[in-house]
């Protein structure tokens, strides 16, 4: 990838402006910008670029909605998401759908130029202010696995583990059925999605609690 393509999508006119000068001062190649999701995807779907540096939030389809239509579709396009939010299921979910960059707004300029140079180079960029939070556990983290009962501690470490459900279910001699309904009291009581593969990531990322 030695001289990439890029979009850019963002859905103020004065941040997108700001992104689109920098990026291009550092002699990368912009064949679009966009500042709504849809246009955004458009620009993805017809130029096919290399990246596509997009902000989480926008009308139309939000930044991670269009990583999963990438996802879905097979488009090679490696996403770079911009971001005020610090939540971790945001950041779960963006490494989930193959997010290849996560950025946070404020250290946007300063951190921009990094992610680029390591995406051109096929390595994914998540912002150290992210990742640095997410090694330390938190007390609200301790909280909520003192809200496991044991026998849902035990399939936590077992799922960490990439134990399937029937595996889990013949390691601890119970049902398939009552590995599920334990594993959706631990997404309940950890406030995951259960519509995605946020527990496997989560108990994944935390496995050094368990």
């Amino acid at each position: 990838m030695s001289h990439p393509t890029i979009i850019i999508a963002d859905d103020h006119p004065l941040l997108l402006k700001g992104l689109q000068d920098f990026i291009t001062e550092k002699g990368y190649n912009i064949v679009g910008s966009a500042t709504n999701g849809q246009q955004a995807y458009n620009l993805i779907v017809r130029h096919r670029p290399n990246i596509a540096v997009l902000d989480i939030e926008m009308p139309g389809l939000t930044g991670l909605e269009i990583a999963q239509q990438c996802l879905k579709n097979q488009l090679e396009t490696k996403i770079i998401l911009i971001t005020l939010h610090k939540e971790k299921n945001l950041y779960l979910q963006a490494k989930e759908l193959n997010v290849f960059g996560y950025v946070l707004k404020e250290f946007a300029i300063e951190e921009i130029e990094a992610c680029l140079k390591q995406v051109v180079n096929g390595q994914p960029y998540f912002t150290p202010k992210i990742t640095e939070t997410l090694k330390t556990p938190s007390e609200g983290t301790q909280q909520l696995l003192q809200e496991l009962s044991p026998s849902e501690k035990k399939i936590l470490r077992l799922i960490a583990h990439d134990k399937t459900t029937p595996e889990i279910a013949d390691m601890l001699f119970i049902s398939a059925r009552t590995v599920d309904k334990h594993r959706s009291n631990i997404i309940a009581k950890l406030n995951l999605n259960a519509k995605t593969n946020s527990l496997l990531i989560w108990a994944k990322d935390h496995k050094h609690l368990l």
